[in-house]
């Protein structure tokens, strides 16, 4: 392995500086650097790496043992080392994909049980008279179906849904107002029921129910396995939801979390976004290296991150419904991959995971493009566009879109020469040292890398195989580095600070045993509380 990063660095030693655009003389370099399936096309050809880079990071891939840590997740070992589980919730989505055994036990008969209780339950809410859903949870508990449910707008023939997370009462407050509590179901998404912000909003919104004519005892849900906690807050098992200990929560999205989306879009919306994501399980399993969508992305990902010492990723759907997966991506990307020890405890030789931040095109070319063009820190884009929109009469909207996504990746690799600079200001009729000042600053340097990821419509088939292409490239780049993807130890410690400082902030002790800035702010706070 060291020997592989090593070769990774002179490699990247000896191109620094090189032309992107002169990677294409001469080779038909936008086919062969660039993975197609039937229904999706990654390029990476406006990228620094070339066949002995790729022949490299390859090699990396191998070196790690990816295909056997591969083999081993869909195989149910226990790959979560620190906390001893499974990693299984690809199986959330095996639909007639065969058994799937924990410690010789087939998990497949209770998958499947429950997917046919959420339609059963999915069916009997949109038929009924309830006109609103109101989502609480947070993290992978929230994050996955607001996304998803915003994605697939279009294909929504069922009650209104609505996601709450933010412990800030300002989140439920807005968010209930103007609903009908005779109307409207609450889901509590919880695997413990003791995340202490989904537990305060539940509770807030059961006073709100009862408060205002609803009936709590029938207009509440729960997406939990903590079956004596959801029955001591008053819900009908027949309206729990659990799922096992091996479906972590920002991987939780396939199963009960997803129901939201599910009375949504319908139950066979559902399984077609979950057959998406199986789609893309099998060709993350059977193709090879080279012709493997979440292999190469994972591995230009390393390319830039580790190797190039860019730290940071921007990910810009050109998809003004996938609004909400940046924010998405970085629970995925971040929770997983954002450790500082490897699965030995040993400290990391490479920089772990990257930041992970974007927003939808256009919107983001009128912000922080600005930045990525003309900055002094190199930032990889990850662009994504379908080829189709949903709104066929306004068809020049996305002919407009889809440019606006190809000439932005276009203009990072070009750039604009402060000679091309002079011409255009000479065009202009400026002369001397006004147009010298003036050229310099429309100077781009370009030679920015990016990639592509372009499909067909943004349907329910075409989001899960995106949102599993992620996950997997997550897997394979977590692999490498020799960490576990799987557990989230780093929001212990604030959640434990919390719940010591909330007696403080409710005054019932003092801030005694707290730092001095800490000790400072909360009397700040105290004095100035109404």
């Amino acid at each position: 392995m060291k020997k592989i990063w090593a070769q990774l660095e002179a490699l990247r030693a000896a191109g620094e500086g090189r032309d992107i655009l002169s990677l294409f003389d001469g080779a038909d370099r936008a086919q062969d650097f660039a993975v197609e399936t039937e229904h999706m096309r990654l390029d990476y050809a406006k990228t620094q790496i070339d066949a002995d880079i790729r022949a490299a990071l390859i090699a990396l891939f191998e070196a790690a043992d990816v295909p056997a840590k591969r083999a081993a997740m869909f195989r149910g070992d226990r790959i979560n080392s620190t906390e001893d589980r499974s990693v299984m919730h690809w199986a959330l989505r095996n639909l007639e994909g065969g058994p799937v055994k924990v410690e010789g036990t087939d998990v497949m008969p209770e998958v499947l049980e429950t997917l046919q209780r959420m339609r059963i339950f999915a069916d009997e809410i949109r038929t009924s008279d309830i006109t609103d859903v109101v989502n609480i949870g947070i993290g992978g508990s929230d994050l996955g179906p607001a996304m998803a449910t915003a994605a697939l707008a279009p294909y929504h023939d069922g009650p209104r849904c609505h996601f709450v997370s933010n412990v800030d009462g300002a989140h439920i407050a807005d968010t209930l107002r103007g609903l009908d509590a005779r109307k409207t179901l609450v889901i509590v998404a919880s695997k413990t029921f003791t995340t202490i912000e989904t537990m305060t909003n539940a509770r807030t919104a059961r006073a709100w129910m009862a408060d205002h004519g609803g009936d709590p005892s029938r207009q509440f849900a729960a997406l939990s396995s903590a079956l004596d906690k959801t029955a001591a807050f008053g819900i009908d098992p027949a309206r729990v939801f659990g799922f096992e200990d091996w479906v972590g929560g920002r991987y939780s999205l396939w199963g009960p979390i997803g129901l939201s989306l599910m009375i949504a879009i319908g139950p066979k919306g559902f399984d077609a976004f979950l057959r998406g994501a199986q789609a893309m399980d099998l060709h993350f399993r059977a193709a090879d290296p080279q012709e493997n969508l979440p292999v190469m992305l994972a591995l230009t990902g390393i390319w830039h991150n580790q190797v190039s010492g860019h730290a940071t990723r921007a990910v810009l759907p050109y998809d003004q419904r996938l609004l909400l997966l940046p924010s998405y991506l970085q629970q995925l990307e971040m929770e997983s991959n954002g450790k500082r020890v490897t699965l030995q405890g040993e400290t990391l030789e490479q920089h772990s995971g990257p930041i992970v931040w974007g927003a939808a095109g256009t919107n983001g070319q009128h912000a922080f493009y600005q930045l990525i063009h003309q900055g002094t820190r190199i930032v990889p884009c990850e662009f994504m566009v379908a080829a189709n929109g949903h709104e066929p009469e306004l068809a020049h909207h996305h002919h407009l879109l889809i440019a606006n996504c190809l000439a932005q990746s276009e203009a990072l690799m070009r750039g604009r020469s402060l000679e091309e600079a002079r011409r255009l200001m000479a065009e202009k009729g400026l002369n001397g040292e006004e147009l010298e000042v003036q050229a310099r600053h429309r100077v781009f340097p370009g030679n920015r890398p990016s990639t592509t990821l372009t499909y067909a419509r943004l349907d329910p088939f075409a989001l899960g195989q995106i949102i599993a292409l992620y996950e997997h490239r997550v897997f394979v780049e977590g692999a490498i580095l020799g960490i576990n993807s799987f557990d989230q130890w780093g929001v212990e410690l604030g959640k434990e600070l919390a719940t010591s400082l909330q007696p403080v902030i409710e005054g019932a002790r003092p801030a005694t045993d707290k730092d001095p800035s800490t000790a400072a702010l909360v009397d700040h706070l105290l004095k100035h509380r109404d």
